[in-house]
């Protein structure tokens, strides 16, 4: 198998009040996969994924992406691989039109392109957020709860973008449905250490994790490993 385009290794890391958000975190993703980031508020899926283009620095471990070491000398050719989008599009979105901000056919909004971003719809915003990203050509693609107060239609529409876009994705979500549309492998975590790695469809159907880690599909929702 080739070598992982993102290699985590014995990942550590403590905030500077001391707080410990991560513990020997172990996370390999090869080209082309989709991963879910799972877990409870608080499990460290959020200070992970700020690892991967170095805006949280390792306390122990080492983390590469496409090979290369989270090091300053690498920190522009690795921002350039690794598209993060936060959870709130306003984050992102600054320039005074879409347009200005990003390459929109392959979110299907190139007709709201010179539309100012506050007067977007929320989905919009989101979609435009990720064109955004999209237009620096990343590797990889990270997702922060890109399904966060949408309706129905708009997250449908959120997870048949991302899983046409063809890229390397890890998604940090609290939406289980979506995860399983979207992403054919999952990665749990909890306390600050993965405690399950494995086919999407067998996590969330295991009964017993679930529990032990505050995991809830909605109701009425039934899944067979």
């Amino acid at each position: 198998m080739t070598a992982p385009i993102i290699d985590v290794r014995g990942l550590t890391f403590a905030y500077p009040d001391g707080t410990q958000a991560l513990s020997d975190v172990e996370l390999h993703v090869h080209q082309g996969e989709r991963v879910a980031l799972l877990g409870p508020n608080g499990a460290g899926k959020t200070s992970l994924v700020l690892h991967l283009n170095g805006i949280h620095r390792a306390t122990q471990g080492t983390v590469e992406i496409s090979g290369l070491p989270i090091v300053d000398a690498n920190l522009t050719d690795i921002r350039r691989r690794v598209g993060l989008v936060f959870q709130d599009p306003d984050d992102q979105l600054f320039m005074p039109t879409v347009r200005r901000d990003a390459a929109l056919n392959a979110v299907d909004i190139a007709d709201l392109g010179d539309r100012p971003p506050h007067h977007l719809s929320l989905g919009q915003r989101r979609r435009a957020a990720i064109a955004g990203v999209l237009a620096m050509d990343p590797e990889i693609l990270v997702l922060d709860e890109p399904t966060s107060n949408l309706d129905p239609a708009t997250r449908r529409e959120v997870a048949s973008l991302v899983v046409r876009l063809g890229i390397t994705l890890l998604v940090v979500t609290h939406d289980l449905p979506f995860a399983l549309e979207v992403c054919e492998r999952a990665v749990v975590m909890d306390r600050g250490r993965v405690v399950a790695d494995g086919p999407t469809r067998s996590l969330l159907a295991d009964a017993e994790l679930m529990r032990r880690h505050r995991l809830e599909l909605p109701f009425g929702m039934v899944l067979e490993g």
